[in-house]
């Protein structure tokens, strides 16, 4: 019937999913946004918990984020094989201040057999220009043959269905 309201659609919110997938990042408050075996996108609040005596972001908050982010991403590249992070660099060029709005982008740059690399970018809105600021750039390398234990099909199954949003 034309003018009649609709349902809204049945779709669970960007902190529901993360807390499915990944409590460790829940718990920081990061939300995934988009989730795919080639890219993993997401953000999250500097809070005050994590953050250095001088309100910026600490620099192994970034580094968590990065390695959880593309260990999300690998694991779905790997057609849902477990994975290990087995190297991480990550170079900080600008600071995150509690309170920053930190996006965060993980692009998969190699994909092999066994090993994967991902590069996550993080970075926030200058709140006077609108400006992107890069904060950190990361690579971070993962080996991706190992066999998943059954524990983990309900991680599978959430990225599989959350993929598809």
């Amino acid at each position: 019937m034309a003018g009649a309201p609709t349902k809204p659609l049945d779709r669970p919110t960007p902190a529901a999913i993360t807390a499915e997938v990944d409590l460790p990042l829940h718990a920081l408050g990061f939300e995934y946004g988009h989730v795919s075996a080639e890219k993993i996108t997401g953000h999250l609040t500097v809070s005050e918990s994590w953050c250095q005596p001088f309100k910026r972001m600490h620099g192994g908050v970034a580094a968590f984020v990065a390695e959880g982010v593309a260990s999300a991403g690998a694991y779905m590249a790997s057609g849902f094989q477990r994975v290990a992070g087995i190297q991480l660099s990550i170079n900080f060029i600008k600071p995150a201040f509690l309170g920053d709005k930190v996006e965060v982008e993980a692009s998969r740059i190699l994909l092999s057999k066994t090993i994967q690399v991902w590069e996550v970018q993080q970075w926030r809105t200058n709140p006077t220009s609108g400006e992107k600021v890069l904060l950190s750039l990361s690579n971070v390398t993962l080996l991706c043959n190992l066999p998943s234990p059954k524990v983990m099909k309900g991680f599978e199954d959430a990225l599989k269905k959350y993929s598809k949003l």
